[in-house]
């Protein structure tokens, strides 16, 4: 287990968020009415915050964005609940197929019947995550702003007119930077080469420059050239650069030499939480008492004593022989039963499912933990719940304000990626990327295990990517916001692909929020991703989703699709409803098949819902991560 003192101490980072208390501190639950004034709140403190419905709703209504009604869209006052029908094909949509939607008295504004459902239940609606705690800190609208320990050019000699390789300088600036217990290095203005992969593996230390615009590493050389080949533990002739690995990397010092030693030795490694073999972790205390459910903040365990405010664990679950962990995963659907889950090798490999979380209090009495976020899933006896330890993570890092330029080579053929990638997020907690730009690059932006990262103001352009931004080996509760994918500048070589915005194997509770994408789709590269959110994006839609065959189903459930312009109309990967379990399309443009159209991966109904199919601009709230987080406080 991995115990950060500055949790403990004091009480963790401050958000720095105006109004804002720290993010340890999660509702335990929903009050029905009673006590919801701002004393009660406040006595509430961290680990102890209550949130009443009459609460929720007001503070939705209260910051939601509103736009006004096309001409024909109701406004019928349909009270919350399931008000579904079935359709020929089986799935359920809202009652009003053209999009219910709901009045708020108060205000005037509209709410969709779908949000309204979900302010009444919001840990365990069947369709939409809570994602309102997703990123850095719970979703610390800023940053910190650490000390200034270095500048590379004049205490480093980094040369900013790319006439020689600053990547030497940079590392010892940043290794020196986390010797002194964290800090900000800066890189002025200028263009900097780097012949090397730029490494942050120490907590609390911060890569600036003076904007994204002003400060440019120019990369020369791919993950190939400095690491060596990298194949996939899965067998064939891929290369994993083609989806892990960056020219800037964040990742724990041990871990990063532990996987890069094992790829220089072909020991093709498993890259998450516990190790190259999964295998580096012990028992902390199994869950025992009631079957914790999704959406619980406290759980019963063997032995709290262990514990303190501050403490990290992974919570465990192993899947049984039925596989009744994947089939909740997908949302208890009949259709999951018979579905052929023992033949999906590269997916079961990726359980146990491991979800990092963090105390927040310990109950020694009485045997229970507080945890900082909601249970994303049931914690079922037949599971082997358990708390265990993990490799220490890196914590409170970050790169700002700054591009990250590749020499320009063409695209490499599908799945044979040289590794020009960019910024790589690995077994990396509570960290961010803000005011970052990724030119010709094979993959922009990687979380690979990684957890409530936040990565703000980012960019894709040059020459095209396979994966503009990926999220992947059981990632949970990131946020990409303000991000943008440009039009690439030169044609697509033949027989590359171009995916978008990617998440697979088991990762969950992930949110993309106010993008614009020039290109690519929402991609799933299947390993049954579930409960993940787009909200609030303008796509060209044009890519392609990707993932073997022996990755399982592409969705699991509650993947939301909330309030998306699709500029071509092209439906695929963003119209959820007959392919997505349990899934929410609210508020998308009007679009149709073609290109690439899939089939379900499970039979019978999937209990879908769609709202305001047609009108995006009609949605309220415009952007669901936003009034989610606006429930929380």
């Amino acid at each position: 287990m991995e115990i950060n003192e500055q949790d403990r101490g004091r009480g963790g980072e401050r958000s720095e968020a105006p109004g804002r208390g720290p993010d340890e501190a999660p509702g335990r639950g929903l009050d029905d009415g009673a006590g919801e004034g701002p004393a009660e709140v406040r006595a509430g403190g961290r680990a102890g915050r209550r949130i009443s419905r009459r609460g929720l709703l007001g503070s939705a209504i209260g910051v939601a964005a509103t736009a006004a009604l096309p001409p024909g869209l109701a406004a019928a006052a349909t009270p919350p609940g399931p008000a579904a029908a079935a359709t020929p094909s089986g799935s359920a949509t809202a009652a009003t197929p053209t999009g219910a939607v709901t009045a708020a008295a108060s205000t005037g504004r509209q709410h969709t019947t779908l949000w309204r459902e979900f302010t009444a239940r919001p840990y365990t609606h069947p369709q939409i995550p809570y994602i309102g705690r997703a990123g850095y800190r719970g979703g610390a609208a800023r940053f910190p702003r650490r000390p200034v320990v270095a500048d590379v050019v004049r205490d480093y000699g980094a040369a900013p007119d790319g006439s020689a390789d600053a990547a030497p300088a940079i590392n010892r600036a940043l290794r020196d930077a986390g010797r002194r217990g964290g800090g900000t290095v800066l890189l002025p203005p200028g263009t900097y080469r780097i012949d090397d992969i730029i490494r942050i593996g120490d907590d609390h230390v911060v890569l600036r420059g003076a904007g994204s615009g002003r400060t440019t590493l120019h990369a020369t050389r791919s993950l190939t050239d400095l690491i060596g080949p990298y194949g996939s533990r899965y067998g064939g002739d891929k290369s994993s650069w083609s989806w892990a690995g960056g020219l800037i990397w964040l990742c724990p010092h041990d871990r990063w030499a532990s996987l890069t030693d094992a790829i220089r030795t072909g020991d093709w490694p498993f890259e998450g939480w516990t190790g190259n073999r999964r295998d580096d972790w012990r028992t902390l205390t199994p869950l025992t008492g009631p079957t914790a459910r999704q959406g619980d903040h406290t759980i019963t365990v063997e032995n709290a004593r262990r514990f303190r405010p501050g403490d990290r664990a992974l919570l465990r679950l192993t899947d049984d022989a039925e596989h009744t962990l994947l089939r909740h995963m997908s949302g208890d659907i009949p259709g999951a039963a018979p579905y052929p889950w023992s033949d999906k090798t590269k997916l079961t490999s990726y359980v146990p499912y491991e979800w990092p979380c963090r105390i927040t209090a310990a109950d020694t009495r009485h045997h229970r933990l507080t945890l900082d976020r909601p249970l994303p899933l049931d914690a079922r006896p037949a599971w082997n719940p358990q708390l265990t330890s993990h490799i220490t993570p890196l914590t409170g890092s970050g790169v700002e304000s700054l591009t990250l330029e590749m020499t320009e080579t063409p695209q490499s053929p599908h799945l044979r990626d040289k590794g020009y990638n960019g910024v790589a997020l690995q077994c990396a907690w509570d960290c961010w990327l803000d005011d970052v730009h990724v030119r010709h690059a094979d993959n922009g932006f990687l979380l690979v295990a990684a957890k409530a990262c936040t990565l703000r103001r980012t960019r894709v352009s040059g020459r095209g990517s396979h994966h503009p931004y990926c999220c992947r080996e059981g990632s949970h509760d990131n946020l990409v916001e303000d991000f943008a994918l440009d039009r690439r500048t030169v044609p697509a070589p033949p027989g590359t692909q171009l995916h978008g915005i990617n998440v697979e194997g088991l990762s969950s509770y992930n949110v993309w929020s106010r993008g614009r994408m020039a290109m690519g789709t929402f991609d799933s590269h299947r390993g049954l991703p579930f409960a993940n959110v787009r909200t609030d994006i303008t796509v060209t839609n044009d890519g392609a989703h990707g993932g073997d065959a022996s990755a399982g189903p592409l969705y699991g459930a509650r993947f939301t699709h909330w309030n998306i312009t699709v500029t071509n109309h092209r439906a695929g990967c963003i119209k959820l409803d007959d392919i997505a379990p349990y899934s929410a399309t609210v508020g998308i443009s009007e679009v149709t098949e073609f290109g690439q159209v899939d089939t379900p991966d499970f039979t019978g109904p999937l209990h879908t819902r769609t709202e305001a199919y047609g009108h995006p601009d009609a949605v309220n709230p415009r952007n669901l991560y936003e009034a989610q987080r606006a429930l929380r406080d």
